[in-house]
Formats: C-alpha cells, sequence, structure tokens
C-alpha cells in the first residue's frame, strides 16, 4: 500500500540525521495521500541505520495504524491533527533540532530579521503555548496538534506562507507541500534561529526586516508572481 510515499518518507527521515537535525531518534517526518486520507509515517524508535521503507507505518487521520509491522511514531496523533486541519499540506517534519529547541525553551517567536528566513517564513515563526495538565492527561500527543491548530488560528496565520512552529518546552515541528520541503523548512528554521542568536549577541538592539523587504523576498520566490528559479 502506498510503496512509493512509503520511499519518499523513508528516505526523508534519512536526511534528518543527514543534515544534522536529530541525534539518535530524536525525530520523525511524514506524507500524507489525501486522495485516500492516509498518512505514511516513521516507526517509533527505529534505528535510522536499521530502518527499512518497508518499516513506514501507514495510518489514517486518526491515527489508527491501516498497515505496519511496527508502532508509528509516538508523535502520530499530532501528524495526525495537523493533516485534519492544515489541508493544503503534503508533508511534516518533527525533530529536536539544537537552534530551534532552544528557541521553543525560551519560549520566544522566531522574528524575521533577514531575508534568509524571509524566502521561507513570511513572518515571524510563532511559538506556542505550554500544553496545560488537563491537556496532557488528556491525550498529550493529540493536544499538541490542537494547540498548534489554534495558534495559527489566533494569529490569523497561512501555514503555508509560515510553514512551522515552535512549542514552548517543546521542539519545532515544519511541514509542506511535500515530506521533503517539510525537511527543508526544517532545516531553514534551525539555521535562522542560530542567525538571530548570534544576530541578538552582536548587536540586542537589532531591528526585524522592515514589511516591504519580508514581502520582496518572499513574494519572488512564491505565488502567482515569484520569479526565483526556473520555469
Amino acid at each position: 500500500m502506498l510503496e512509493k510515499l512509503k520511499e519518499e518518507v523513508f528516505l526523508a527521515n534519512l536526511e534528518l540525521p543527514k543534515q544534522g537535525l536529530i541525534k539518535y531518534t530524536w525525530g520523525n517526518v511524514s506524507a500524507v495521500d489525501r486522495s485516500q486520507k492516509l498518512f505514511i509515517i516513521k516507526p517509533s524508535g527505529v534505528d535510522y541505520d536499521a530502518m527499512t521503507a518497508d518499516d513506514m507505518v501507514v495510518c489514517d487521520f486518526e491515527g489508527n495504524v491501516i498497515e505496519g509491522k511496527l508502532n508509528p511514531s509516538s508523535d502520530t496523533p499530532t501528524h495526525a491533527v495537523l493533516y485534519k486541519h492544515f489541508e493544503d499540506i503534503g508533508g511534516i517534519v518533527h525533530t529536536h533540532s539544537q537552534w530551534a529547541t532552544a528557541w521553543a525553551q525560551a519560549g520566544l517567536d522566531v522574528p524575521a530579521m533577514g531575508t534568509t528566513h524571509a524566502d521561507t517564513f513570511y513572518g515571524p515563526v510563532p511559538c506556542a503555548r505550554f500544553l496545560t495538565s488537563e491537556e496532557v492527561e488528556r491525550g498529550y500527543e493529540k493536544e499538541t496538534g490542537h494547540v498548534i491548530v489554534n495558534t495559527f488560528a489566533e494569529h490569523k496565520l497561512d501555514p503555508l506562507e509560515v510553514p512551522g512552529v515552535l512549542l514552548h518546552g517543546h521542539a519545532p515541528f515544519t511541514w509542506g507541500k511535500t515530506a521533503d520541503e517539510a525537511v527543508m523548512n526544517a532545516v531553514v528554521l534551525d539555521e535562522v534561529c542560530k542567525m538571530n542568536f548570534y544576530t541578538r549577541q552582536l548587536n540586542s538592539y537589532a531591528e526585524e526586516l522592515p514589511q516591504y523587504i519580508l514581502d520582496k523576498h518572499y513574494l519572488r520566490k512564491h505565488g502567482k508572481d515569484a520569479y526565483y528559479g526556473q520555469k
């Protein structure tokens, strides 16, 4: 079932250690088949060196396992909620990458301070609140998804324009139209978190990027009038 997508998800997961986004098994990638309302995700706690495409697990939008001999990632309920509510995304990544996780533990939004940020994220990347004790008891991973969805609703953010979020005290999630794009967005998010840290160390009064420059850099790569790259 969905063998081609399993291979894509498998290869995207292998990119996480290659890109220095994870240690051990601290991350996962998934991708969705909208026509079947199913998604494929990495199995829980399986070493990347031992993992194969056949180990990928097929789940429905309730997080139920449809096919697979291994337990899916413990973050599967979060992915399920995001696929249900962010209807245009095709892949999701969760890591505990060093720089983005530091900003998440600090409870800070990631401001757009330069064009590296603006090429991918159309404005600040929000840091969602801590989950309440009631939410944790009710279903930690599922409620994590709801907190992300609610954060985007409260800030009136388009998840395709800001394809990532931090969770206070936890770590980042990113997404994209494909699993590969979601991985790329995870790399960019970690890099801009690192750049912002050093920027504020050099100049604690450094300004955020003016809106007109943010507009220019984001819109030249995204949208109907984009001209970056090849046709």
